[in-house]
């Protein structure tokens, strides 16, 4: 285990009704084809040595040796092998027949585990582990074996535990409880025949129980050579994690299959840590102990998303239409509750307003009321460019809020004279008093107009301090507080992809397309924006692939930094993920007074960093440990 991964491999083998030397030949045959991938747990099918659909020749005791005899021949086949693998068996035990999973490691059964919730035909053949004692166990292959009911197996690492088949369909998992009492993955030999929807039904089971349990969980069914005389068997191989599927197999395949990919553990533990209700329950539950070695290759076969906050494709009209309904919704309440006249926003032209201002705008038509209630002001500085200046008209005009400008040179002028400060110089002192200026103005005109200024700095922005405090990091409700700059940049594209008139999509996408900058440095000759904000921090995709994993997902630099190098590879170098990893990391801890007192804003996402909220740090905790580990990426 490398990174906090496990690597696990759902295998379905071809098999043959009722031959068990064919079958533990095929089972052997794909153990050797994951010999040389670092896999660490491998799980097959239900009944895998005999095939499932043997019906009554399952209570004959020809079958029975003969799948005695097939075990043997996998056990000895794992002898120089550290993989853990998870076996399918008909077991006899005093006159009645169990549906077992056995686990193998290194030639040794560590336990064989009996199905409960039998299907109605399956209780033709098998009796449920209640049926038999607590402490009952039996030989296989010459060892002795217990049978067990509820068990964890620990290892190195990790733990896991094993439920078959109807066990997941029963209205109280066996996994839940095993989950609880702390396996970290649950593990599923099944059997489940196929029918018309019935795949879609399985995969949600599958993902909604791993994000009940805060568990990966691994799934095997039975597939081609089953029976096929009243049923189908098309073989599911699934691994999932914390609701979400991350490898899945080719279904109907008749050459068998193999499912690979890399169980994040540290992830299981960040999500368990964090949920209360892991904290508040528990049951006991025997464990056994596995002496896995682990492996030391670390090789990732697993895809993160390289914009883990926007939607995927298929659902990203009715995300956004969700995530914009829920700022809207949090800034009507707010109006409401304050009996508030006007809302007033400064607006620059740039993506973090103009989303500010489309919210504003769908609050103030869910609540009737006149949009021109929206005071929306332009403040041209000293490095205010025509493009975003006249963006900025457009859209306020296209709207149909009350539009006012004020320039703010002449008011920043007198202040650099009063504190004896060099117009000329360009320095932090010049750009914060043009950030607080505006403020300054958009909170007296909060003032005159019975209003309340809303703010619209984002949560890249927030994770960074990239704010002027008391500037733009102060307003009194800020509706972008929790959604990401590449968030943001999508959904003003999404608005604009959705707008009925072609002026405001123009100026909308033009918005999206101008390089993301405060302008507070004037610009260059040719009159284009001189400062870009990702030039001087580092570019926001980065950012929020580093945001989200360290808020979401808990991981430590050196994580962040493996999964980086995987998921931007031809994109950026290890350098530049390197140097803007880093500069995250201090910012992020360095900037944390800023956060501490930030204003009300809706959460939209699973990420927030409000102090009221997701996100309880102190202001003066040390980065020192967390910037050593970068220094050694």
């Amino acid at each position: 285990m490398n990174f906090g991964f496990v690597k696990a491999a759902a295998v379905i083998p071809q098999v043959k009704v009722a031959d068990c030397n064919y079958n533990a030949t095929e089972i052997v045959a794909s153990m050797q084809k994951v010999a040389d991938k670092g896999v660490e747990i491998l799980v097959t099918p239900e009944l895998g040595i005999t095939s499932c659909s043997c019906g009554d020749l399952f209570h004959r005791q020809h079958l029975l040796d003969s799948c005695g005899s097939a075990l043997q021949k996998i056990v000895e086949a794992t002898a120089q092998s550290d993989t853990i693998y998870i076996i399918g068996i008909p077991l006899s035990y005093c006159g009645k027949l169990l549906n077992c999973a056995v686990v193998v490691h290194k030639g040794v059964i560590a336990g064989a585990v009996a199905k409960e919730h039998l299907s109605r035909e399956q209780q033709r053949w098998f009796v449920p582990s209640s049926a038999i004692a607590d402490d009952a166990a039996t030989t296989i292959c010459g060892q002795k074996v217990r049978i067990l009911k509820n068990a964890i197996f620990a290892t190195k690492g990790y733990t896991f535990a094993i439920e078959i088949g109807e066990d997941l369909w029963a209205p109280s998992p066996r996994s839940t409880a095993l989950a609880v009492a702390g396996a970290q993955i649950i593990v599923n030999p099944a059997a489940s025949n196929d029918e018309v929807g019935k795949n879609s039904y399985t995969e949600s089971l599958i993902s909604t129980q791993s994000a009940r349990c805060n568990a990966a969980y691994i799934y095997s069914g039975c597939g081609y050579g089953e029976s096929s005389g009243d049923k189908v068997y098309a073989g599911k191989a699934v691994i999932a994690e914390n609701g979400n599927i991350i490898a899945r197999g080719k279904r109907f395949s008749t050459e068998g299959e193999i499912v690979i990919s890399e169980i994040d553990i540290d992830k299981i533990n960040y999500e368990r840590m964090s949920n209360a209700l892991f904290k508040n329950n528990g049951s006991t539950v025997e464990t056994i102990y596995i002496p896995q070695e682990g492996y030391t290759e670390f090789s990732l076969t697993r895809k993160y998303s390289a914009t883990p906050f926007i939607p995927e494709e298929s659902q990203r009209d009715e995300r956004c239409e969700e995530i914009f309904s829920i700022q809207s919704a949090g800034l009507a309440k707010r109006i409401e509750h304050t009996y508030a006249q006007s809302c007033v926003i400064g607006i620059s032209g740039g993506l973090d307003s103009t989303l500010a201002l489309l919210v504003a705008v769908r609050a103030f038509d869910i609540l009737k009321k006149e949009r021109k209630g929206i005071i929306a002001v332009t403040m041209p500085g000293f490095g205010t460019t025509d493009r975003t200046y006249n963006n900025a008209m457009l859209l306020m005009k296209n709207l149909g809020v009350t539009i006012r400008e004020i320039s703010i040179k002449a008011a920043c002028l007198q202040h650099f004279a009063d504190i004896e400060h060099d117009a000329n110089k360009h320095d932090v002192t010049y750009e914060n008093s043009q950030a607080r200026e505006r403020t300054q103005i958009l909170m007296d005109i909060a003032n005159q107009t019975n209003g309340f200024v809303i703010g619209t700095g984002d949560l890249s922005e927030l994770a960074l301090g990239w704010a002027t405090y008391n500037g733009d990091h102060m307003s009194m409700y800020g509706v972008n507080a929790s959604i990401p700059k590449t968030l943001v940049r999508y959904l003003v594209e999404w608005v604009a992809n959705n707008s009925n008139d072609e002026e405001t999509r123009t100026t909308l996408l033009d918005i999206a397309g101008t390089p993301i900058s405060p302008e507070l440095i004037p610009a260059d000759e040719q009159g284009n924006i001189a400062q870009k904000t990702e030039d001087l921090v580092g570019p926001y995709e980065l950012h929020d692939f580093f945001l989200y994993h360290t808020l979401r997902s808990g991981f430590t630099p050196k994580k962040i930094f493996a999964i980086a190098n995987s998921t931007f590879a031809g994109i950026y170098d290890s350098a530049t993920i390197k140097k803007w990893l880093t500069t995250f990391t201090r910012r992020f801890f360095n900037q944390q007074f800023k956060r501490s007192c930030m204003p009300d804003g809706p959460k939209v996402g699973s990420c927030s960093l409000s102090p009221r909220g997701d996100w309880n740090m102190p202001s003066d905790a040390s980065s020192a440990s967390w910037l050593a580990e970068c220094d050694e990426l």
